[in-house]
């Protein structure tokens, strides 16, 4: 900021050497003009005297003012220019002083730039004191005098945009104050939460330094985090519902016959579609409970506030789901996803997938297994529980809605999870055949759900 202003005064500076400079002319104009009409005054007194007295007359000396004028005036310039050499080198060791940040160095520089300053504002008011303004021009001279007031005219211009840019610093200024407070008071609430999480034993010394190594307590509470969200709960369903499919084709299963039963009679564009029955499947089951604060568990009747809801959601989101577990096996994301895992995987799918159901017993009896495929099935769990944790942050809370099979596309409240569909104009609107994902509703914005359409062609 302090580099703006010693600019302008740099450019203030030198067009004073201007004004100097075109004043110089002039003081040499009338000198030489008065020295003209002095050697004419004499020649007419020495031819009048030839005439009369018929006698020589020797040449007077010529008044030396003028020449010791000249010397000033050099000597006066030589020495605004060494004084703005040597502000330019001050105001360059200011730079340097600021890559890297060195307090010491920037006192020192700062103080040499004034010191040039005051240097150049003495030379100033000293050819102020021994030339005073002239008090009037002659014809000869309005050009002269033109062009100075037109740099005076520049110099008032100059003052103008250093008043501008001193508003824009103390407006800057303001700025860094108002973000050094933000920041201030987010340190302090990290501070409350590490405290709170410390005394529930959600955060242990790994997951802090990792926490703090890249900064998570820093995230704000937005509805564009919110959405950012619902895109990584879908996309896990989308994830978890691979190697289920998978593991259905391994183990023998009628695959159309399985998405007939999830939605009975529905008609799919192409047979590759019926992927989106599972993924609603999926999605019905971990969504069961959502618009509920204990998401349909039996635990204690302890009120959480939203910004408890908000501090869990920063606790776990960095953590890994397995991770969580080990240290706290009964904590309240361990109930959630023991609960959703017996909910959505059948004993009878477990059973063909495994042969046997040590998976789901060990579940029963309070642990959770380190197999690939419930491991699979902690991540899908992780970001529905964190979805839920952040839609109850909110005050007011964030709004889930269904969207039933039948109902009238909408693109305000729905979006079609196939992207290259063709809808006519002529044809009556599509109509949904199959709920993928559920919608939401935060403050005044909507996030669409994701649905299935039936009555629709897709391009190729």
């Amino acid at each position: 900021m302090i580099g703006i202003w010693v600019l302008l005064q740099l450019v203030k500076f030198m067009s004073l050497l201007l004004i100097y400079q075109l004043f110089r002319k002039l003081i040499n104009a009338r000198v030489t003009t008065s020295t003209k009409q002095a050697m004419l005054r004499n020649g007419h007194k020495e031819a009048e005297s030839h005439d009369n007295n018929n006698q020589k007359v020797y040449p007077q000396p010529m008044d030396e003012t003028s020449n010791q004028n000249n010397e000033s005036m050099d000597t006066l310039i030589s020495k605004i220019f060494n004084n703005i050499s040597s502000l330019k080198a001050a105001y360059i060791q200011l730079q340097d002083a600021h890559t890297p940040y060195d307090p010491d160095k920037i006192q020192v520089a700062d103080k040499l730039v004034i010191e040039e300053l005051m240097k150049l504002s003495e030379l100033k008011h000293s050819y102020r004191e021994k030339n005073p303004k002239l008090m009037s021009a002659t014809p000869k001279d309005s050009s002269l005098l033109a062009e100075i007031q037109e740099q005076q005219g520049l110099l008032k211009t100059y003052e103008i945009m250093v008043k501008k840019f001193e508003s824009k610093i103390q407006a800057r200024d303001s700025e860094i104050a108002q973000i050094q407070q933000e920041i201030q008071e987010s340190s302090q609430r990290k501070l409350k939460l590490e405290k709170k999480l410390k005394k529930r034993g959600l955060l242990s010394k790994e997951s802090e330094s990792f926490m703090e190594k890249n900064n998570f307590f820093s995230i704000e509470l937005t509805s564009s985090l919110f959405s950012s969200s619902v895109d990584a709960a879908y996309k896990s369903i989308h994830d978890f519902s691979k190697p289920l499919i998978n593991m259905m084709k391994a183990a023998g299963w009628d695959l159309d016959a399985a998405a007939n039963a999830i939605e009975p009679g529905l008609v799919y564009s192409k047979r590759a579609h019926k992927k989106f029955a599972f993924e609603s499947h999926i999605c019905q089951k971990m969504f069961c409970g959502f618009q509920e604060e204990n998401f349909s568990m039996e635990l204690s009747d302890i009120t959480v506030s939203p910004e408890g809801f908000f501090h869990q959601f920063l606790a776990v989101r960095a953590m890994d789901p397995l991770d969580i577990l080990s240290q706290s096996p009964d904590s309240v994301f361990g109930k959630f996803s023991r609960e959703k895992y017996l909910l959505l995987v059948h004993p009878k799918m477990e059973a063909s997938f495994f042969g046997n159901l040590d998976q789901r017993n060990h579940v029963l009896n309070g642990g959770h297994p380190r197999t690939p495929f419930y491991q699979a099935f902690l991540k899908l769990a992780k970001t529905i529980w964190l979805l839920h944790r952040l839609a109850h942050s909110f005050d007011p809370k964030v709004k889930v809605f269904q969207v039933n099979k039948g109902a009238e596309f909408s693109e305000v409240y729905m979006e079609s999870v196939v992207k290259n569909i063709v809808v006519s104009e002529e044809e009556p609107k599509p109509q949904v055949g199959l709920m993928v994902m559920p919608g939401f509703m935060i403050g005044g914005s909507v996030i669409q759900s994701l649905v299935y359409l039936t009555g629709v062609q897709c391009a190729e």
